[in-house]
């Protein structure tokens, strides 16, 4: 119960706060599992990397940027025929997550590409002398050596999420955002506001908190 809430709206503030998470880790495990493996890409084929090839390179570093450069109110709205052949519907949680998918993806892909770039090269010329493979020095030394940066990038890919998710309500995608516009602004009840705002802000402090100690938790002193 939110004592200064009627009891119909805490059960609204219940639903959406689930929303919200399905929203927020949905979009970030759908994000890592397709950017690790892209960023790991990216690297490999870099000017500097494993296996450089600009043909490979360049097009998906363009469609990245492409991605990340198109703001997400505007890209929720442009994918719309999109995120109907793949959800079914373009409103609803469900539909959300796969525009927040996407501008996680990509925007997940370049921080993860500069924690791998942060590896010392000396580890892995040391890999490659001992004879490793370019498929088992990226799992089995670029993957751990950039494992601490790996977990700042998806701290930080979560916190942008939970803004992502709100702004996902301006257009039926349901959550905190989503019930802030309804009755917090639509109705005049700056006390719901001001719950979804605490709430969001309680969140985001959790998440970052959990992530910092994370890095702390994984780095090799």
């Amino acid at each position: 119960m939110i004592p200064w809430l009627p009891p119909a709206l805490t059960d609204l503030f219940i639903e959406a706060a689930w929303q919200t998470l399905l929203m927020t880790f949905g979009g970030a495990v759908i994000a890592v599992v397709v950017g690790l493996p892209l960023a790991l890409l990216l690297h490999a084929t870099g000017p500097d990397g494993l296996h450089p090839n600009g043909w490979i390179n360049r097009p998906i570093g363009l469609l990245v940027n492409a991605v990340r450069s198109t703001p997400f109110i505007i890209l929720m709205v442009a994918i719309v025929p999109f995120t109907r052949l793949v959800a079914g519907t373009s409103i609803g949680t469900t539909a959300a997550l796969v525009p927040l998918a996407l501008a996680a993806t990509a925007f997940i892909v370049r921080l993860f590409e500069n924690a791998l770039r942060e590896v010392d090269r000396g580890v892995i010329e040391a890999a490659r002398a001992m004879g490793a493979t370019r498929t088992q020095i990226m799992a089995r030394v670029l993957v751990p050596e950039a494992l601490p940066g790996l977990i700042a990038a998806i701290t930080v890919t979560l916190v942008g999420l939970v803004g992502y998710s709100a702004m996902a309500g301006a257009i039926g995608g349901g959550g905190l955002g989503d019930l802030g516009i309804r009755f917090g602004y639509q109705r005049f009840m700056p006390e719901v506001m001001a719950t979804v705002v605490a709430i969001l802000i309680l969140f985001v402090q959790g998440l970052q908190s959990l992530g910092d100690w994370l890095v702390r938790r994984f780095s090799r002193r």
